[in-house]
C-alpha cells in the first residue's frame, strides 16, 4: 500500500487537529542535536540502531553491520576493515564518533584500516545522512555515524545491578563471538564493564575469488565457476574497558577507558617487494587504548539550562605485517573534545551553543609510508537553534573552522563557514514536511595535501597537492515523514553540489610499477533518494503483528572529469516481519542493481539477489532470554560491493547459517 493511498485510514478530524510537540513523536536523537529532537520531527535524515536490534546483529565491522540502511553501503574490504559508504560518500567525507568524539584513529586514511569502534559493544548506534549535521565539521560533509556505549552511565541501573551476556557462532567463516556487560551502583558511584572477543577464519565465497570481469579484462576466461575460501579473510578482535561515574540530582559525570586489540588479513594484497621471491600475504594488527570524559550538568545562567561536555584522548597504532615481517607503521594519537550550552526552552524556541578543539600527529614508517608524518590542529565554534510553533517550524545553524595542518612538506592553514537552514511545516499529526538548504566546507586531509608514494591499498601511487583548497558543497534537501498508525513512511530527496570537489584521478603515467592518481580539484554534483515505508498488516495486540517493510535509495554522481569511482548502484529490500507472543520471525529480500557508470580505469559490476531469514525466541524483548537463529544469502549469491576497491578481487561471504543466544538482567 502507498503512502498516498494510505491516507484515508486518518479520519478527517484526526487530520484537521494541530500536530503534536516534536517530543512526543518516538525516539529522541543525540547525534547532531544538542537539545533533543525525535527522527520523525527533523528535516535531517536519520537511522538509528537500537540495544535490541544490536543484541542480534551480525558479528563484524562497522560497514558491514550497516550495510543495508537507506543511503548506506560498505567498502567491503574484507572481513576485517568495512567501513561505512553514505550516499555514495567514504572515507574523509564520512565521520565515525564514539559517543560524539572523533576516533583518532588512521581508519579515515585508507580502505585497508579498520575503524577503532566495534558495533559489538555499542548500546546504540545513530547515522545521519548527508551534510546538515553543523556539530561536526567538515569532516561530516557526507555524513555521521555515532557509535554509543554505557561505559559511563548516566543514569543508575535498574534494582542497583543490569547486565548482559551474548554468544554467537557463524558457519561461513567457522567465527564465534562473545560479549559481556555489567553495571553495577554504590550509592552515587555507577561502575561499569564491558568485554567481546571475536574470532573468524578465512569465509567460503560461491564464486572464484576474481570477478568475471576482471578476468575477462585480462583476456583470459574462468576455469571454474566454483568458489572456496577466500584466501587472508580472517579477523580476531578484542576489546574491554570500563568505566566509573558519579550520578547526582543535576546530572553525571564519568570517566572510562577501553583497549582495542585486532588483526585481521587483507584480501587480494600482497606484497611484492623481491620479484624472485614468493609473494606475502599482508595482515594488519592493531591497537588502540582510549579515555574519555563525558558529563552533563543542570546550571541557570542567562537563557541557558545545561552543560554538556566530552572529551577523550587515544594513542592508536596499526602494523602491516608482510608474512611474519613488520612492514609499514601507523600511528596517530592525540585528544578531542566538545562542550556544548543547552538554552532553555521559550515558546517553541530552543537551541544550543557548543565549541569543539582536536589536536592529532599522524607519523607513518615503512615502506609504504606514503603520507609524512602530520600535526592536525582544529578547532570551532557553532550554534544550532530550532523554532517550532506546532504546525510550522525553522531549524538551522551556523559554524566556523579553523584547521591547521603541518608535516615536513609543509604547512597549510584552512577556514570554514558552513550554515544550514531548514523549514518545516505539519498539515496534520500524520505529516511531516520540510525542505532545507545547507552550505557546508570541508578543509583537505593531510593525504590530499601530502601524499607522495605507493598506497598498496588503492593499487596505486598517490600524489597529494599542496596547493588544494577547501571543499563547498551546497545541497538542498526535502522530507516527507507520514505516520498513519499502521502506514508509516519516510522519503528524502537531495541535490548536492560541490565546487573544488577533491577527487583522486589517474595521470596515465606509472611509478614503481604501479599507475599514478593524483588528487586535484573538479566540480561534481551527488543527487539521489532514499525511502521507507512500512506497513502492519495484521496488528492482534501486543506482540501480535505481521508488517510488510520496503527501503530504497539510489545516488547519481557526476564531476567534470565523468562519473567519480565506487558510486553504488540502486537498491531494494523488501522485508515481511512476524511478531507473534515470544517468537519474531523475518524475511527479506534485497536486490542491487548492476553499476555500469563507472569511473576511469574502473569495470562495472553486475547486479545481485540475496534472501535472509531471521527467528528468535524471547518472553521478555528487554530482560532475560533471548535464543534466534539467522540464514543469511540463503542463495548462496555472488555478491560484490561497488564501492570496494576490491570488488573484483574479494566477493562478500556466501551463504551463512548464525546461531546466537543472549541474556540480560
Amino acid at each position: 500500500m502507498s503512502a498516498a493511498a494510505a491516507a484515508p485510514l486518518l479520519s478527517p478530524e484526526a487530520q484537521a487537529q494541530p500536530a503534536p510537540p516534536a517530543e512526543d513523536l518516538g525516539e529522541v536523537v543525540i547525534t547532531g542535536i544538542p537539545y533533543g529532537v525525535t527522527r520523525r520531527a527533523t528535516t535531517l535524515a536519520v537511522d538509528v540502531l537500537d540495544q535490541e536490534t544490536l543484541s542480534t546483529a551480525p558479528p563484524g565491522t562497522l560497514g558491514d553491520v550497516l550495510n543495508g540502511l537507506p543511503g548506506v553501503r560498505s567498502t567491503a574490504f574484507g572481513a576485517g576493515a568495512s567501513r561505512p559508504v553514505i550516499r555514495g560518500m567514504a572515507g574523509p567525507r564520512v565521520l565515525v564518533l564514539s559517543n560524539g568524539v572523533g576516533l583518532i584513529d588512521a581508519s579515515g586514511l585508507s580502505p585497508d584500516h579498520q575503524v577503532a569502534a566495534d558495533p559489538g559493544d555499542a548500546s546504540r548506534i545513530e547515522v545521519l545522512r548527508g551534510p546538515s549535521t553543523l556539530a561536526y565539521g567538515g569532516t561530516a560533509i557526507g555524513g555521521v555515524v555515532n557509535v554509543i556505549d554505557n561505559r559511563i552511565a548516566s543514569e543508575r541501573p535498574v534494582d542497583g545491578l543490569e547486565g548482559g551476556l551474548s554468544v554467537q557462532s557463524t558457519s561461513v567463516d567457522a567465527g564465534w563471538s562473545t560479549s559481556a556487560d555489567l553495571s553495577a551502583a554504590f550509592g552515587p558511584l555507577v561502575v561499569s564493564l564491558e568485554g567481546q572477543r571475536r574470532e573468524a577464519g578465512d569465509y567460503a565465497i560461491p564464486r572464484p575469488a576474481e570477478s568475471r570481469r576482471q578476468v575477462e579484462a585480462e583476456g583470459e576466461t574462468l576455469e571454474t565457476l566454483q568458489g572456496g575460501e577466500l584466501e587472508n579473510s580472517f579477523s580476531n578482535l578484542s576489546v574491554y574497558g570500563g568505566g566509573l561515574s558519579w550520578i547526582g540530582p543535576e546530572g553525571f559525570v564519568g570517566l572510562s577507558i577501553r583497549h582495542t586489540d585486532a588483526d585481521y588479513g587483507v584480501p587480494g594484497h600482497e606484497a611484492h617487494h623481491d620479484p624472485d621471491a614468493d609473494a606475502a600475504l599482508v595482515t594488519i594488527g592493531l591497537e588502540q587504548t582510549r579515555y574519555d570524559l563525558r558529563g552533563e550538568w543542570g546550571l541557570s545562567v542567562g537563557p541557558f539550562e545545561r552543560i554538556r561536555f566530552s572529551g577523550g584522548y587515544a594513542d592508536y597504532e596499526h602494523t602491516e605485517f608482510e608474512g611474519d615481517e613488520a612492514g609499514t607503521q601507523f600511528r596517530s594519537d592525540g585528544w578531542e573534545g566538545r562542550a556544548e550550552l543547552i538554552q532553555r526552552p521559550v515558546d517553541g524556541w530552543r537551541g544550543a551553543f557548543g565549541i569543539q578543539a582536536l589536536r592529532r600527529d599522524l607519523d607513518a614508517i615503512g615502506d609504504e609510508a606514503y603520507v609524512p608524518q602530520t600535526h592536525i590542529s582544529e578547532a570551532g565554534i557553532y550554534t544550532l537553534q530550532r523554532l517550532d510553533s506546532g504546525r510550522f517550524g525553522l531549524e538551522g545553524g551556523l559554524r566556523y573552522d579553523s584547521r591547521r595542518l603541518e608535516s615536513l612538506a609543509g604547512a597549510r592553514d584552512f577556514q570554514n563557514v558552513s550554515a544550514s537552514l531548514g523549514l518545516f511545516y505539519r498539515p496534520t499529526r500524520a505529516w511531516f514536511v520540510g525542505l532545507s538548504l545547507a552550505s557546508n566546507g570541508r578543509a583537505p586531509t593531510e593525504a590530499e595535501l601530502f601524499a607522495d608514494g605507493p598506497h598498496a591499498a588503492t593499487r596505486s601511487f598517490e600524489i597529494g597537492s599542496a596547493d588544494l583548497g577547501s571543499e563547498r558543497a551546497t545541497s538542498v534537501e526535502g522530507t516527507l515523514h507520514l505516520d498513519l498508525g499502521s502506514v508509516t513512511a519516510d522519503l528524502h530527496l537531495y541535490h548536492a553540489r560541490y565546487d573544488g570537489f577533491i577527487d583522486l584521478a589517474p595521470t596515465g603515467a606509472e611509478e614503481d610499477g604501479l599507475p599514478v592518481l593524483s588528487y586535484l580539484q573538479t566540480d561534481a554534483a551527488f543527487s539521489g533518494f532514499e525511502a521507507q515505508v512500512a506497513w502492519r498488516v495484521w496488528d492482534a495486540g501486543e506482540r501480535r503483528t505481521f508488517s510488510l517493510e520496503t527501503t530504497a535509495d539510489s545516488v547519481r554522481a557526476t564531476t567534470d572529469l565523468g562519473p567519480p569511482a565506487r558510486i553504488p548502484p540502486w537498491s531494494i529490500n523488501v522485508r515481511g516481519v512476524l511478531e507473534f507472543d515470544a517468537w519474531t520471525g523475518r524475511i527479506d529480500l534485497r536486490e542491487v542493481g548492476e553499476q555500469d557508470r563507472t569511473g576511469a580505469f574502473e569495470l562495472p559490476t553486475d547486479g545481485y539477489t540475496t534472501l535472509n531469514a531471521f527467528v528468535s525466541w524471547a518472553p521478555d524483548p528487554d530482560r532475560g532470554l533471548r535464543l534466534y537463529a539467522e540464514a543469511r544469502n540463503l542463495n548462496d549469491a555472488e555478491v560484490r560491493e561497488h564501492a570496494s576497491f576490491l570488488k573484483d578481487l574479494a566477493p562478500s561471504p556466501g551463504r551463512n547459517i548464525r546461531l546466537g543466544v543472549n541474556y540480560r538482567f
